[in-house]
This record gives structure tokens, sequence and C-alpha cells, in this order.
């Protein structure tokens, strides 16, 4: 199974098409998206391309192939306007017997994990940095970075796991960085 893993979208309907322009050629059978939907934040800058309402409306296009947690700039007004549930604060996905805990990383963290077991997948966005390591417990932890507010000098980016295999992408279609998580 291949899922795409989008983070951190803050209302940039430009990144979003962007984004989704790499999805038709990525072919994911499931799209994953790791909060921070539509507003940019009070700590953020505008993202280009802010438009909230055109966020939303692109969003309920592929209604049918995400799965979605809340980010801490995400409210029940949100909700409103979007047609799939992204208020829960974690998902928990088993794909190619690989047990993934999803998160946006404001509660629980990479500092700070949730009850996880020996080559799970910990998967956040939040902090708007890519990474793919593994730590001491064998735990694989992943982020997709930001596709709208990328930060300390990092592209625009995005994840994909494909059979065990994670890669941080950006819109060039450049592996930034990868691990093989299927132990």
């Amino acid at each position: 199974m291949k899922i795409m893993f989008i983070s951190d979208i803050h209302g940039s309907a430009t990144w979003l098409e962007r984004v989704l322009e790499k999805a038709k050629e990525e072919q994911p059978d499931q799209l994953v998206m790791l909060g921070d939907f539509l507003y940019h934040g009070p700590r953020n800058p505008l993202p280009e391309g802010y438009d909230p309402k055109r966020v939303a409306e692109i969003l309920n296009l592929h209604k049918q192939d995400i799965v979605a947690v809340r980010g801490n700039c995400d409210a029940e007004v949100d909700q409103m306007l979007l047609e799939f549930p992204m208020m829960t604060d974690y998902a928990m996905l088993y794909v190619d017997g690989m047990r993934i805990y999803v998160t946006h990383g404001h509660g629980f963290h990479m500092e700070q994990l949730p009850p996880l077991r020996e080559n799970d997948i910990f998967i956040q966005g939040h902090t708007h940095i890519p990474v793919a390591k593994c730590n001491e417990q064998r735990i694989y932890l992943l982020n997709p970075g930001s596709i709208a507010l990328p930060k300390e000098n990092h592209p625009h980016s995005y994840g994909i796991l494909d059979h065990g295999h994670f890669r941080v992408k950006d819109l060039g279609g450049n592996t930034l960085k990868q691990i093989d998580c299927s132990n």
C-alpha cells in the first residue's frame, strides 16, 4: 500500500494544489493529513495563496481518500467546512503489517512518545521540519515537513510510505530523507 502524508497546509490553496498535482503522479492509495488545514496560526506568516475557504473546497473533493488528524491551529469551526472527520488527536493505521501512530505533534511528539512497541511507526507534522530516523527503542520517527510553511531552510515537502519505505520528497520529486521501516 502507498500512503501520501501531507502536513501543515495552513490555508494555502497554492501549495495544496501543487502537492495534489504530485499526488496525481505518485498515485497513493490513501492521503493522510497531519493537521493545520485552514488557519495560518498566530506565530506564522500568511502563506502564499492563503485562501482557507478554497483549501476546504479542494480537500472536500478528495474526502473519500483522506484520513486526518487535528493540528494545534485547527478548530471546530474548521470542521464545519470540511466534509471528512479531522478533529481527532491521533489515528492508528495498520498497513502492510506495520502499526502506524499518526498525530499532528503538539500533544505526543518525537520527544514524548505515546506507548509504542518496537518497529512501530510514529509520524507527526507540527515542526515543519522533515525527519526520517529510528530511535534507540527501534521506533521509526517520521515527519513529512510542511507543504506551505517549511522551516529551517527546508523546501516545501510531503511524505510517501510505499511498502515499508518512507521518503520525504520536495515538489520537484527529489528525495530529501528516507528510511526503510519494513523491519
